[in-house]
């Protein structure tokens, strides 16, 4: 019973998110924001209870800062042409992580159970936006909200 309410509730979530493409632009602009922090702020002032190095850390911050700017631009911007501006932010999320699996392989040696446990769930939640994001700009019936 209580994973069919669940499973329901996720279900409206999702159809609440696909259905507005400009809701999706401000929460990956937000969840950018989160990261380019966390990365560039915290990881590094933590650098030894994590062990990826502050370079790379600086580099994921600053590029999770552009995608930050990229999504709130098109949140504030976009038009009725929001459908590739979604695959592309959608596309460069799915390429941060990807970059961010090769840094795993990279430094795995010097990597913390902490760090490898924050990059899979920083991973995880990126990937469900991806998923998130592409299905809203595949579907044919949705029209940009001005909310």
């Amino acid at each position: 019973m209580f994973t069919n309410v669940a499973a329901m509730k996720a279900r409206l979530l999702l159809d609440q998110l696909i259905s507005n493409p400009k809701k999706l632009f401000l929460i990956d602009s937000s969840g950018a924001m989160v990261t380019a922090f966390l990365s560039g702020v915290i990881l590094v002032r933590f650098e030894e209870f994590f062990g990826m190095p502050r370079k790379v850390l600086l580099f994921m911050s600053l590029l999770a800062a552009v995608y930050a700017v990229y999504s709130m631009g098109c949140f504030l911007y976009a038009g009725l042409h929001w459908r590739p501006l979604l695959n592309t932010i959608a596309v460069a999320n799915l390429v941060y992580c990807f970059i961010t699996v090769a840094f795993i392989f990279l430094f795995f040696r010097d990597l913390t159970t902490l760090a490898l446990t924050y990059f899979f769930l920083e991973m995880l939640i990126v990937g469900i936006l991806v998923f998130i994001e592409l299905k809203a700009a595949s579907q044919k019936d949705i029209n940009l909200r001005k909310h």
